[in-house]
């Protein structure tokens, strides 16, 4: 996959770039791409260090004025990176552009953008509906972490992703830090990427579970407004049982789980422990997220709502 990744990027309209490999396997895995590939750095961890972590590692490796994520599950139409960076120069506020991200091998998309739920969790815009649902470029909320551009002034203020969410949902704790800060973010749909869904990490492991419901929480805790927190733990009991029902009924996220219905309790409780151990610094972050906000917490809620996807979706997909 990341043979096919590298060689789509060669194959862009743009050739402005430098291409940087962040090898997260402890394996050395990277070094099997063929030396065709004009790669300037591959930086190899000797273990997984985590998605935000590598992406970090990547940024600090270039000076460019903008950062494109593409994850090695993924392959980029050529004018890719043309596209995103025409629409993201228009304004210097938009720190973020979001690509049309296509469910490779269909005619459906992955994501046009995210959404997020009273609950903190959060959801790829239009995720299985067709090309012609999200065909407009358009405002987004922010990004997917599969593919995205970012303005590295933006990344340089709100301090780049947090090591310490490992997996799932960095991108979306970034997003709204940076919304914070009133940057804004543009959907795309002519910069296409084509990926192949949860090909690394897989659809609905237990590691999943437990990072997706850890991460939602870390998100909350640093970034949402004092009445949406405090609401947060009612809609996640909604959630929770919506993932019950669609489960009996043989539909939905929880039923693509195979560790057996009662491991997803024991899981959503060993994520809110985690979480609260966590409490004192996500409380620490917290403070200078507001501290240096420039949106108010009126502003940040009614964005919120615009781009809000009800629990019982989010069971759904």
């Amino acid at each position: 996959m990341l043979d096919e990744c590298v060689r789509s990027l060669h194959g862009q309209t743009l050739q402005d770039f430098e291409i940087i490999v962040i090898d997260n396997s402890g394996q050395g895995l990277a070094k099997l791409l063929p030396a065709v590939h004009d790669v300037k750095i591959v930086i190899e961890n000797q273990a997984n260090a985590g998605f935000g972590a590598a992406i970090n590692q990547g940024i600090a490796a270039s000076h460019a004025p903008f950062i494109a994520v593409l994850n090695d599950d993924a392959a980029a139409h050529p004018e890719w990176l043309e596209h995103m960076l025409t629409a993201s120069e228009k304004r210097y506020e938009i720190g973020m552009c979001a690509p049309q991200i296509r469910l490779a091998g269909e005619d459906k998309l992955d994501s046009a953008g995210m959404l997020i739920a009273r609950d903190g969790s959060s959801k790829q815009r239009g995720h299985g509906e067709p090309l012609s649902t999200y065909s407009r470029p358009q405002q987004a909320l922010l990004p997917s972490g599969c593919a995205a551009l970012y303005r590295r002034d933006m990344l340089d203020e709100i301090g780049g992703f947090d090591d310490s969410f490992f997996l799932y949902c960095e991108d979306t704790d970034l997003g709204l830090r940076a919304r914070w800060k009133l940057w804004e973010c543009v959907y795309v749909p002519a910069a296409i990427v084509e990926h192949r869904y949860s090909s690394s990490a897989g659809r609905a492991s237990a590691l999943k579970a437990f990072y997706v419901e850890r991460n939602r929480l870390f998100v909350i805790l640093k970034n949402f407004p004092l009445p949406d927190l405090l609401a947060a733990p009612l809609f996640s009991m909604v959630r929770y049982f919506w993932h019950m029902l669609y489960r009996r009924q043989g539909r939905g996220k929880a039923a693509e789980y195979n560790g057996g219905a009662g491991s997803l309790p024991v899981i959503a409780v060993r994520a809110w422990f985690a979480a609260i151990g966590a409490l004192p610094r996500l409380l620490r972050q917290r403070r200078i997220i507001r501290r240096h906000a420039r949106a108010t917490p009126k502003q940040f809620r009614r964005m919120l709502a615009t781009y809000r996807i009800s629990e019982r979706q989010v069971a759904a997909q």
